[in-house]
């Protein structure tokens, strides 16, 4: 070996062992930065040379510089990070719904419906007393009013969660466009994956995906350039230097208000499992739109069954003029009640069906009555016996039907409500109806409204308690409280829209349901929680600054550069003593 070699020895020596004194002092610096990722110098010995009949080394050499990645376990946390950021969301939104129901108090609404049926029971005992009126009534808007108030603080949650999802998916695109611009910074410094990698840059990006990993599910796929494509399910939302965007959609569908996430490029609609967007539009649709259209449901039979019972009986003043609550457009109003064509009545929660109903109009003088039946035929069945609506029961024809009758007069109003009228001297009742036209229209009705958004009560209740409908007749019988007990079975009688429950047990169903969700979903968000942070601790075990073992590094690369240099100026001694022999 040559001394001139053995000076080349020498230098790779000082060379490899200061660039490595770097990478340490680096890496002590960062020990506390977040996300840094620990970096190693690699070395390995440069290739022999060959010296007389042997093979010498020619020093040492440095091949990298690279940071202590564990691929798989970061991909790992990545996924829980987003598990953990659904985990958390299903939690915050059940939990503040849950305390929004309040159910199990005495403000709930399970509790408002127990007054509500407990109020017609004490009107059934005393039918007569002019307070157990005014108390029915009084509960009947208290419960409205709560129902009504519920729905309005359920919307506003739905409204909370909009917002929620406009803002991260405002920060979701602001991320995307940091990754695409780290990419290209990646690019430019490593020239293409040729010239090392830039730590700092990876580890602000490898940042940045930990960031959109909690709002959302992704895929990242490096290239061997350096820069990765980033994927939301098998959709790419960032490829290399660019950016695809994202933004939230909302649309109008069947009158509600939908949302999606789509890419902003082409307007792709994008499946997102996991993240706090996932739980956001979850609980959005599954939880807070459920739970509304319980509610409205709930509310729906409510109001439909209560006025089925209602409109069919009788107060303690005999009726001379009422005028119903359903408005029915004009070009609807020759169309059958149950026409898919009808569309002022087909969007309704309730319908009629074929049935009759009595109408009794008495002369108050004599005493004297006449009872008809009115029948209602909506068996979607024409005369010739074909599918059909035109001979069934219209608006105009019920209208028609009931102003035959003598000393009573029924007229279609412009607003599209249909008003009775009887004749001077005279007042009328209705009994016995089984086909809940009466109800549909808003005839007698106890409640108006069709669901938990307008539920109310007839504001001619609230004027003139004596119009509530405490009594019935049933087969020429009269009852002081037939109709009051017939809406008290109500409380614990099986209603099939509902699924077999009964009105207030449907809704206390709705509440439990809930509150289990509620518990299960703070089991699962402390679950995902220790996932995370098992993944976090064992990737700071790889990647993460160790200063017991830097500080061994930096005394071995301290004695190597202090060796090297002690063997150059041995190396340079002997030159000097060559160059004074010659």
């Amino acid at each position: 070996m040559s001394l001139t070699a053995a000076f080349q020895i020498g230098r790779s020596a000082l060379s490899a062992s200061s660039l490595a004194l770097q990478v340490t002092g680096n890496n002590f610096a960062n020990a506390a930065t977040p996300g840094y990722s620990r970096q190693l110098v690699n070395l390995a010995g440069i290739g022999d040379a060959r010296s007389g009949s042997f093979l010498v080394g020619r020093g040492v050499g440095v091949q990298g510089i690279n940071r202590q990645i564990d691929a798989a376990l970061q991909a790992r946390r990545w996924a829980g990070l987003s598990g953990e950021g659904q985990a958390g969301i299903n939690f915050q939104v059940l939990s503040q719904l849950e305390s929004t129901l309040n159910e199990l108090t005495d403000n709930d609404l399970s509790s408002e419906f127990g007054r509500f049926f407990n109020a017609w029971s004490e009107l059934s005992n005393s039918p007569g007393a002019e307070g157990a009126r005014s108390l029915v009534v009084q509960q009947g808007r208290t419960l409205a009013s709560s129902i009504r108030a519920l729905r309005s603080d359920l919307s506003s949650m739905r409204s909370q969660i909009d917002r929620q999802l406009e803002a991260s998916a405002q920060r979701a695109d602001t991320l995307l466009s940091q990754i695409a611009d780290l990419n290209r910074a990646i690019l430019d410094a490593e020239g293409g994956g040729t010239g090392g990698q830039a730590g700092n840059l990876r580890d602000q990006r490898d940042q940045i995906v930990a960031e959109l990993s909690t709002l959302m599910d992704v895929s990242i796929i490096e290239q061997p350039s350096g820069a990765v494509n980033v994927l939301v399910g098998s959709t790419p939302v960032v490829l290399g230097a660019q950016s695809r965007g994202m933004q939230l959609v909302r649309e109008t569908v069947a009158g509600r208000i939908e949302v999606s996430v789509r890419v902003r490029a082409d307007d792709t609609a994008l499946s997102i499992s996991s993240g706090s967007m996932a739980g956001l539009l979850e609980q959005r649709g599954q939880t807070i739109d459920s739970t509304i259209e319980r509610l409205d449901r709930v509310a729906s039979q409510l109001i439909f069954q209560i006025n089925r019972v209602h409109s069919a009986g009788r107060g303690s003043t005999p009726l001379t003029s009422i005028r119903g609550t359903q408005a029915v457009g004009a070009a609807d109003q020759t169309r059958a009640l149950n026409s898919p064509a009808n569309t002022t009545l087909a969007g309704l929660p309730f319908a009629a069906s074929t049935g009759s109903f009595l109408v009794t109009v008495t002369n108050s003088a004599t005493g004297q009555a006449q009872t008809v039946r009115i029948n209602v035929d909506l068996d979607g069945i024409n005369s010739a016996g074909q599918p059909g609506f035109g001979d069934d029961t219209s608006v105009a024809s019920l209208a028609a039907d009931l102003g035959g009758i003598a000393n009573l007069s029924a007229t279609v109003n412009p607003d599209g409500t249909l008003s009775l009228n009887a004749a001077p001297g005279h007042s009328f009742e209705f009994s016995e109806d089984s086909s809940g036209a009466l109800a549909l229209l808003g005839i007698n009705t106890y409640f108006t409204g069709t669901s938990g958004r307008d539920i109310d009560v007839r504001a001619e209740l609230s004027m003139r308690p004596e119009l509530l409908s405490t009594g019935w007749t049933v087969n020429g019988q009269v009852s002081d409280n037939g109709a009051a007990l017939a809406i008290l079975g109500l409380r614990d009688s099986a209603n099939s829209t509902l699924g077999g429950r009964s009105i207030a047990g449907a809704w206390l169903d709705t509440a439990q349901s809930i509150g289990a969700q509620a518990s299960s979903a703070r089991n699962r968000a402390e679950a995902a929680t220790l996932v995370r942070q098992s993944l976090e601790a064992q990737q700071a075990a790889v990647s993460g600054v160790s200063i017991d073992e830097e500080s061994i590094n930096l005394m071995n690369f301290q004695r190597q550069y202090q060796g090297a240099a002690r063997f150059i100026s041995v190396i340079d001694q002997l030159t000097q003593e060559l160059l004074s022999i010659v």
